[in-house]
């Protein structure tokens, strides 16, 4: 294998740094592991082939390599000289101020990962339908439409469809055998929705009909209405099934989402609240844990 030596001055920040890099040529990789494995200083601070080898793309070119690895050698040369002089200039209660800072930080992120792990071992995430019912049933008055939901089926046909009215009177009865008919041939529709159980926002039915809009909405979204509408595109055939109006209690299977959520996030904070308390008391009990209290 042959290797190429680059030794060079590097200015970062008003600074003169002095940089070798090793770079490996002929397999695709800038590290050699018979070398010294640092690949820079600033004072103290080393910068470790580990520390970089894994943020190489695969299959990067030499010359790509080579000026990834120069950059961030840079980079982390401006941060540590930067780090240095703030750590110079800085007033002592400032360093302490974030050095607390720091420390809170990592706690932190340690004690929620942490948390996180043993959430997912241990806290059910599975919510029955009769727990979802209850917790329906008993909070009904906070769950208020902010807009009108809709249950409906369509269709969007091609303008030059030759077989309009036999969709139409089948879309409009829609029995096992008209149902069984529209799927046959709907590789022949634009669009199509024959689950009238599933509850939509008007919102989502303006923007899958274009020609609807929210200023003639209202005029077409009604209870078992059907509407005909048509632009460029193609022609546009629904069945209105029922309709839940804004401020009306929305539909349990509408909110179920929701509902599950809810249960879950408070699920969660009572695993954690009995986990905390549960870890407290461990600690107690093995003399781990003691508060002192002063003499008043």
């Amino acid at each position: 294998m042959k290797f190429l030596k680059f030794s060079g001055i590097h200015r970062v920040s008003g600074h003169v740094v002095l940089l070798s890099l090793i770079v490996l040529t002929g397999c695709g990789s800038i590290f050699n592991k018979e070398k010294p494995e640092f690949l820079a200083r600033v004072g103290e601070s080393y910068l470790y082939r580990e520390d970089i080898a894994h943020l190489l793309p695969n299959g990067v070119s030499k010359g790509d390599s080579a000026s990834f690895v120069t950059n961030y050698i840079n980079n982390w040369a401006s941060k540590q000289l930067l780090l240095s002089k703030a750590k110079i200039n800085l007033p002592e209660e400032k360093l302490a101020e974030y050095d607390e800072l720091v420390s809170d930080y990592r706690a932190d992120l340690y004690t929620r990962a942490y948390k996180e792990a043993l959430v997912r071992q241990g806290s059910d995430t599975l919510i029955s339908p009769s727990q979802l019912k209850a917790f329906y049933e008993s909070e009904k008055e906070n769950f208020k439409l902010k807009e009108k939901v809709v249950q409906l089926r369509f269709v969007e046909l091609p303008k030059q469809f030759l077989n309009k009215k036999t969709v139409t009177d089948k879309l409009k009865r829609f029995k096992e055998d008209d149902r069984e008919y529209l799927d046959s041939i709907g590789v022949q529709f634009r669009k199509l929705n024959f689950n009238d159980s599933l509850w939509v926002s008007a919102s989502r039915v303006v923007e899958e009909i274009p020609p609807l809009t929210f200023e003639n909405a209202d005029k077409h979204l009604k209870k078992s209405q059907f509407f005909e509408l048509e632009d460029d595109n193609g022609v546009y055939l629904a069945k209105i099934v029922d309709v839940k109006n804004e401020n009306d209690i929305a539909p349990l299977s509408y909110i179920e989402p929701r509902i599950k959520q809810v249960l879950l996030s408070r699920r969660k904070l009572n695993f954690l609240r009995k986990l905390e308390t549960e870890i407290l008391d461990e600690a107690i009990k093995k003399n781990e844990f003691e508060i002192y209290a002063k003499d008043e």
